[in-house]
């Protein structure tokens, strides 16, 4: 037995997300949690602390595992998802989820499984979502056709094929910049480059897209539109989505079940995946040290607070609440998909995954080989081959 708890694999991950409902009645799921948090907490026992913070110098070379199964079992939004993750769970280990004997401990082969399911999911889900989560591409019809002209025309069909086509992107940013009215949705500054313009109109007199005039003491930043669900995670053809997309998917839909439909394919650039903000924001939400949790019983719908897990020395102006803007014709950005935002950026911060994988990306950036050793060329590579996959 102990030799098939090594192999840890995505294999029927897909399947569980197709099924009925996995325990007759709520008395079973608790069983089943109950067998969970016990496995957990023999390894918790074990495993060393890892600081969500990191080190002094803010390069963590290892996270806190079980924390990170733990963290993902509790931050599943359903409890159908939460399910399916036990399903996984107990499937990746080799033994029921129903099963009255408690399994051996220490046993080599358990424990290689167990610490195999915060590896696979570390290597086929975190570590290339928060990689792919580089700023969204604002692209314009200009360099479309750039690329057209150094493009060969199989290169430029694959370009079509991919979600993040100039063109689509162009039509996002201009519903989200309509919608946003042209402003931040964090900071509140206004669209610098759209400022330009209607200061140079001849009437000399600039206003706001509410009406009001643009004062000296107005904050103007350059404003991006920011994807809240990676558009780098998917495609539009699935024949060109590699095996690490669709792990990182699988993984996803199995998270937040039934999520997937409202990415597929060209939808991933659909308004409600999206949101504007200024370059400084769109580089903390896509490093997931900001985040939108959404106050429920708020006087305006859509009403957030935007909270940090910076240090306090770097959060302000947050944390702080807003009201997202809405329009008639124009999808504001889904809760949902803010919430799994939100999730997501909870489990890498208390598990010391985020602080990890930051690591991991700024050696890759700074092409950093440690004389010590700790330097992880395999992940490196690996994550190099999942991202363009």
């Amino acid at each position: 037995m102990a030799g098939h708890r090594r192999q840890v694999s995505l294999e029927g991950l897909i399947d569980f997300c197709a099924q009925g409902p996995l325990f007759a009645n709520a008395h079973e799921r608790a069983r089943a949690a109950a067998r969970f948090y016990h496995i957990l907490n023999q390894f918790e026992a074990i495993e060393p602390n890892h600081s969500s913070q990191g080190p002094a110098n803010g390069r963590s070379r290892s996270y806190n595992r079980p924390a990170l199964i733990r963290l993902t079992f509790e931050y599943a939004p359903s409890t159908e998802s939460q399910d399916r993750f036990l399903a996984f769970f107990f499937r990746s280990l080799a033994i029921g989820m129903l099963d009255d004997a408690d399994p051996p401990f220490p046993d080599l082969g358990l424990a290689e499984a167990f610490f195999g399911v915060a590896e696979l999911l570390m290597a086929n889900f975190f570590l290339p979502l928060r990689a792919s989560t580089h700023k969204t591409p604002q692209l314009s019809p200009a360099h479309h056709e750039a690329l057209q002209q150094v493009l060969s025309q199989e290169e430029q069909q694959r370009m079509q094929d991919f979600v993040g086509t100039p063109e689509r992107l162009s039509a996002l940013r201009a519903s989200c910049l309509t919608r946003d009215r042209n402003r931040c949705v964090v900071t509140r500054a206004f669209n610098q480059d759209e400022a330009i313009v209607r200061f140079g109109d001849d009437d000399g007199q600039a206003l706001d897209d509410d009406g009001n005039p643009l004062l000296d003491g107005e904050i103007y930043e350059f404003l991006e539109v920011a994807h809240i669900i990676p558009y780098a995670l998917t495609k539009a053809d699935d024949s060109y989505i590699g095996e690490g997309k669709k792990a990182a998917l699988a993984i996803l839909n199995m998270f937040d079940l039934g999520v997937a439909h409202l990415i597929e394919g060209v939808d991933i650039n659909r308004s409600y995946n999206a949101l504007t903000l200024s370059y400084h924001m769109h580089k903390l939400f896509g490093q997931y040290k900001i985040f939108f949790e959404q106050i429920p019983d708020a006087d305006a719908p859509s009403t957030y607070r935007v909270g940090t897990f910076l240090h306090p020395a770097l959060a302000r102006p947050l944390p702080l609440v807003r009201t997202l803007f809405a329009h008639p014709t124009i999808d504001p950005p889904s809760d949902r998909l803010l919430a799994l935002h939100r999730a997501i950026a909870h489990i890498l911060h208390h598990s010391g995954a985020g602080a990890y994988i930051d690591s991991i990306l700024r050696d890759m950036d700074d092409g950093v080989v440690r004389a010590d050793g700790s330097t992880n060329l395999g992940i490196m590579v690996d994550l190099a081959l999942r991202v363009h996959s």
